[in-house]
């Protein structure tokens, strides 16, 4: 062979490498992309997977540059980010932690692919399912926790960290570092507001994320300004939002000033505050279909519920608590939960509209009755379009906010190359009716593709 030759056949060899069909493990095609970020349905593409990684995300008729054992016609079907429930609880103490784990199925076969867990009484059993799931020996969906709550000397939950003051800071911070935790939640129990102003200030000099609930003798502002990140529930902006919050604050009325602020809302108030808060990156989980399944436990009818059938009868037992906390109330905890209910719908839109990062939650777990796990977060952002977002906006608290608190903006968020391959197929368009998120029709997490079957067989395993 002479050197003319030579070069000729190893053009021919380059060409013949450089156009073979790179091998992928999984080939998603002849779907429309919903692209959350703008808004937008991108029809006739293709999606090409390796490990749990998104390789290639491109038009059908670049498809020839992949091949795969499994390539899978969705048909035009919709596909999206993973749903991402912003605030859940696992807990119960080690006779529900069986019990526990058969939630992480129902997330599954509801398209959530993400959970933070905000903190609860069974944390060892929690961290060795973040790994098995990591390491694909357990199928459930991708696990961030907070580890125990930090609550004051008369903790409100079992299993949390009691903190009086900055010895106790440290000790508690120290705990949650160890077991790696995610980030810090706070619960106020009778937290004090100096425990809680420490414990911001020691988790910033470590680059430990903040949430949680809000002693009410404390100021929102000041907690921001330290580094607070976030807030769980509407209790705490609520706070900003009137001219006599500063009076009630004084008479340490705790939860009593609640209705007070509610009856005094001023929307110029509120939108200037909101304003301010919105300068920086602060999250805000209002948690709204938890709180209206609470206020109506004594006018709804829920022995029907079909959710029932698939949670064991030891985590429907702890329901009762809130149960009977309602039936003490009466009809007056009817009605002053539902004027909440209605109050903190009026803050969602003028929160977001103000730039603060609204991440939806559901705050399903054990005790919270008849708040599903699964099914709940789909009620969440119904709520949330009902309190005037947009289904876009609905969407972008789930799956683009509820990275960008872990600043995993590169990793989650959208279907593109790179990004982790977390997908919700979907028989409808969720940017028309955001309840076509129930439209489920396969799901692929951790690498891993669940069929409409295999999402059924994971719900009908726990069917009792």
């Amino acid at each position: 062979m002479n050197l003319l030759q030579f070069l000729v056949f190893s053009i021919i060899f380059l060409i013949s490498a450089c156009s073979s069909p790179k091998q992928v493990d999984l080939i998603l095609t002849n779907v429309s992309i919903v692209d959350v970020e703008n808004g937008t349905i991108i029809p006739n593409q293709y999606i090409a997977i390796s490990n749990d990684e998104i390789i290639e995300a491109a038009s059908v008729s670049n498809q020839n540059k992949f091949t795969s054992s499994r390539t899978i016609d969705l048909g035009g079907k919709y596909i999206m980010p993973g749903l991402w429930d912003n605030h859940v609880h696992f807990r119960g103490g080690e006779k529900l932690i069986e019990q526990n784990k058969e939630f992480l199925s129902l997330f599954l076969a509801h398209g959530i692919t993400t959970v933070r867990d905000a903190g609860g009484d069974i944390t060892p059993s929690l961290i060795d399912w973040k790994s098995q799931i990591e390491k694909r020996v357990l199928d459930g969906p991708t696990i961030f926790t907070s580890g125990p709550k930090l609550d004051g000397s008369r903790p409100a939950w079992e299993g949390s960290i009691e903190v009086v003051d900055i010895n106790d800071v440290q000790f508690a911070l120290d705990s949650l570092e160890s077991i790696n935790a995610d980030y810090v939640k706070m619960y106020d129990g009778n937290l004090t507001k100096e425990a809680f102003y420490s414990i911001i200030e020691e988790s910033e000099k470590r680059g430990l994320k903040t949430t949680g609930h809000m002693p009410l003798s404390a100021d929102l502002m000041e907690a921001i300004r330290i580094g607070l990140d976030g807030t769980e529930h509407l209790y705490y902006p609520l706070k900003v939002t009137s001219s006599i919050s500063d009076s009630l604050t004084q008479l340490d009325m705790g939860y009593q000033m609640i209705t007070p602020l509610m009856e005094n809302y001023n929307p110029d108030i509120a939108k200037k505050a909101f304003e301010e808060i919105g300068k920086h990156e602060f999250y805000v989980t209002p948690t709204l279909h938890v709180g209206k399944t609470l206020a109506e436990l004594l006018i709804t009818d829920h022995t029907s519920d079909s959710m029932l059938h698939y949670l064991d009868p030891k985590v429907i037992d702890t329901y009762q608590r809130r149960i009977r906390s309602a039936e003490r109330g009466g009809e007056s905890y009817t009605n002053q939960r539902a004027f909440w209910v209605e109050s903190f719908k009026i803050m969602v839109k003028p929160m977001y509209d103000a730039g603060i990062l609204i991440i939806a939650g559901s705050d399903s777990g054990p005790f919270n009755s008849f708040t599903y796990p699964g099914v709940s977060i789909h009620d969440e952002l119904r709520l949330l379009v009902e309190a005037g977002l947009t289904p876009q906006e609905a969407l972008i608290t789930s799956v683009i906010n509820g990275p960008k608190f872990f600043d995993m903006e590169d990793s989650y968020g959208s279907i593109k190359k790179g990004k982790i391959a977390d997908l919700l197929i979907l028989n409808a368009n969720p940017l028309v009716d955001i309840n076509n998120t129930k439209s489920i029709h396969s799901v692929v997490q951790n690498g891993k593709n669940y069929s409409t079957t295999d999402l059924e067989l994971l719900m009908e395993r726990l069917k009792n």
